[in-house]
């Protein structure tokens, strides 16, 4: 509005130079000043709210213009028509443009109709000339001001899509981290209750075995704590410690996790094919399939079951098949509670699935045609390029 107020200064001051200087002629062609002066205030006030009241300034400016016009009072009516009109096309748009200049055409028809002087074809020329020059120029910022407008949205939307992507990585992120806690917490704990439970029973009767087992517990409780604090760090800072990290397990990490299982007191048959490189991710989600399938079996199958786990290679298909001879699953009509506890729905078993469906795979997992339990997986391999 400072502009504004400064352009309505200047148009006010050249309309009283006008007046002065046609006071001090011998013929005044100008009203009175007593009339003139209040007339032309009133005429450019308008003016100084024309960005924030685009409408209500034009239209007054239309009304108080007809009366300055015809009194004979200076140029402001001209100029300020001639601005408002670029006002109404920046700030209200093309159709309230269309609608003010047909009301200004009106109205200075009219006003050119009752006056009889020589220079009524002069005013009309000069007033269509500034119609026009204002609202071409009218147009063209009108046009710029949309664009800059509609760049701003799409640097607000482009904002909007990183910080949402931001958050579904983190989401993605966090996920991960929790499936990856959940398969090593699961494996490790069921390990040492087991461990425990059996060194309980030969504490007295066969303590050698306890000392085994107590060993077993803490050897898995120490992986255990090795790979938390592996996955803890991901959440810190990269120069927490500048400690080199561990890698994660692979799939070639399975026969060590085959004889864990076997110190647990889980027979195991391992057939490990020939699987080369293979992408880290795929590596690693076989590896926690076998783990959490064995871990199933470790707490679910019961006592004097064993489980037979086969990874091979077919082309670029690496099928899992984790088998056990356990308890096997309960009927539908079976009350819940003494249903098979690996029946779908666990924590586990979603995050197998998610596991095997994020590389593009399938899992199945149920009851054995013979008997038992299985979960057979079949991940595509796709080698980076």
């Amino acid at each position: 509005m400072a502009g504004d107020t400064v352009l309505a200064v200047l148009l006010g001051l050249l309309d009283l130079l006008l007046l002065a200087a046609d006071s001090l002629s011998d013929a005044p062609e100008l009203a009175p000043w007593y009339i003139a002066l209040p007339l032309n205030v009133a005429m450019v006030t308008p003016l100084v709210f024309r960005r924030r009241s685009p409408l209500w300034s034009a239209y007054c400016v239309l009304v108080i213009g007809v009366v300055h016009a015809t009194l004979v009072v200076g140029v402001a009516s001209v100029a300020g028509l001639a601005m408002s009109v670029y006002s109404v096309v920046v700030y209200a748009g093309r159709r309230q443009g269309l609608l003010y200049v047909g009301a200004v055409v009106v109205a200075s028809a009219v006003g050119l109709a009752l006056d009889q002087s020589d220079e009524t074809v002069i005013s009309a020329l000069f007033l269509a000339f500034g119609i026009a020059l204002c609202w071409t120029l009218g147009e063209f910022v009108g046009a710029r001001r949309a664009y800059d407008v509609e760049v701003e949205a799409r640097l607000h939307l482009l904002e909007t899509e990183r910080d949402q992507a931001t958050r579904i990585a983190v989401a993605e992120e966090r996920g991960r981290i929790a499936r990856e806690l959940h398969d090593v917490v699961a494996h490790a704990v069921s390990v040492m209750v087991v461990q425990a439970d059996g060194a309980s029973y030969a504490i007295r009767s066969n303590p050698e075995l306890a000392q085994r087992a107590l060993q077993t517990i803490s050897e898995t409780g120490r992986g255990a704590l090795g790979e938390l604090r592996r996955l803890l760090d991901v959440l810190r800072s990269d120069d927490a410690d500048g400690e080199p990290r561990v890698p994660q397990p692979d799939a070639h990490a399975v026969a060590e996790l085959a004889d864990r299982m076997r110190t647990a007191g889980v027979p195991v048959e391992l057939e490990l094919g020939e699987l080369g490189d293979l992408p880290a991710g795929v590596s690693l989600g076989i590896y926690r399939i076998v783990q959490e399938s064995l871990t199933n079996t470790l707490k679910h199958a019961g006592r004097g079951a064993t489980a037979s786990v086969r990874v091979h290679r077919t082309g670029d298909l690496v099928e899992v098949l984790v088998s056990d001879d356990g308890a096997g699953h309960v009927p539908q009509l079976v009350p819940a509670a003494r249903r098979d506890p690996r029946l779908p729905g666990g924590n586990g078993l979603i995050g197998m699935r998610e596991r095997a469906h994020v590389y593009g795979g399938t899992l199945d997992v149920g009851p054995a045609p013979g008997g038992g339990w299985q979960v057979r997986a079949a991940l595509p391999v796709r080698l980076d390029k």
